[in-house]
């Protein structure tokens, strides 16, 4: 009956689920991961999260890079359901030339803005309850040019030094978080690259979900960010992949990751690193809900979609959009069996330790 979800937890939301399954009052925090078009897995999700917590008084923080932003962005929107509608069908129906240019993938990203998110910039930085944090980095050195020379020469670097340690991206980029400022996000302070915290506005947080979705190369880098410091912003997911982070919970309290995968890859750079996992204090309190393998395999071409679909189907836009059309269509299958889990109860039989240090 639950064969299209995996349900991965850290140690302490491990034993509260086990003990008394899931509360959605308990939840702190949603968690949202870079992972472009992989997204589509989880749009069944992103609507039943509006329906879990429609009945909330106390802040509920949302937490996102990149696509993350994006999407729970969406879930602070004058009116959500409309909004992630919007958000779903614009980015379904992405259409680009056979080359496209980071100055075009960049104009429809900014089409894509406009349409779900106009007119809500004021709601989702006011929102009764919802505390939006948006995750980015700014770049340092040749990180701020976008001739795409340049720009290959930094990433090369980067990685390399990566490779080394995940403490050397801290030389060519650093970490920069838009946050609502009536409240401390819930996973400050950061030791490993201590953030410039700017206030998350109306009149800047376009630019700030812009920024954090800006991946280098596809995307041109964000400038002139209001109330931020100078400079070019870009993807947050290079350093925050998938959120391995120090978040802060009360013993009782659960951070709520809907996820692509069962388990969390730290940066970007760290996706061929497989022994880069996260911290278990960072995971205790975390449930991660992720597509089963017997749900991908039974997507169009057996895997959840990325950026490669472009190229996969390039010249068959048509194709591309009908198969991103029915995997957002199958994804709501998770959210049914989630919600069925934890009304049931059954989720406490479901549940699995996450991978981590």
């Amino acid at each position: 009956m639950y064969e299209s979800i995996e349900l991965r937890a850290g140690s302490r939301a491990l034993e509260l689920i086990r003990d008394g399954g899931f509360k959605p009052d308990r939840v702190r925090t949603i968690a949202g991961a870079s992972g472009g078009p992989k997204w589509l897995v989880l749009a069944g999700m992103d609507r039943a999260l509006r329906i879990m917590f429609s009945g909330r008084t106390r802040p509920l923080h949302l937490v996102g890079s990149s696509i993350g932003a994006w999407r729970l962005a969406g879930l602070a929107a004058k009116d959500p359901v409309k909004a992630m509608e919007i958000f779903e069908d614009r980015y379904v129906n992405q259409r680009y030339s056979r080359r496209p240019t980071a100055a075009e993938v960049t104009e429809e990203s900014r089409r894509i803005m406009d349409a779900y998110m106009g007119g809500s910039e004021g709601h989702a930085v006011r929102h009764p309850f919802l505390r939006l944090t948006i995750i980015t980095v700014r770049a340092k050195g040749m990180g701020r040019s976008d001739l795409p020379l340049v720009l290959s020469l930094n990433l090369a670097g980067t990685a390399m030094g990566n490779m080394i340690a995940r403490s050397n991206l801290r030389f060519f980029y650093e970490r920069v978080i838009f946050t609502d400022p009536r409240e401390v996000p819930p996973f400050l302070p950061l030791s490993d690259f201590p953030p410039v915290q700017v206030s998350l506005t109306e009149m800047n947080i376009r630019d700030a979900i812009m920024a954090s979705g800006s991946i280098p190369l596809v995307m041109s880098g964000v400038r002139g960010i209001e109330g931020a410091p100078a400079g070019t912003y870009r993807d947050g997911g290079i350093i925050d992949y998938h959120l391995d982070m120090p978040f802060a919970a009360g013993p009782e309290e659960l951070i709520f990751y809907p996820h692509f995968y069962d388990r969390i890859i730290p940066g970007w750079f760290d996706k061929s690193h497989p022994r880069r996992k996260p911290l278990a204090a960072h995971m205790a309190n975390v449930l991660i809900v992720a597509p089963s393998r017997r749900f991908v395999e039974r997507l169009p071409g057996g895997k959840i979609p990325d950026r490669d679909d472009f190229w996969l189907y390039r010249g068959r836009d048509d194709e591309r959009i009908a198969a991103w059309k029915k995997i957002a269509l199958d994804s709501r299958v998770i959210a049914d069996e989630f919600l069925e889990a934890a009304a049931s109860g059954k989720i406490s039989e479901l549940v699995k330790p996450v991978d981590c240090h």
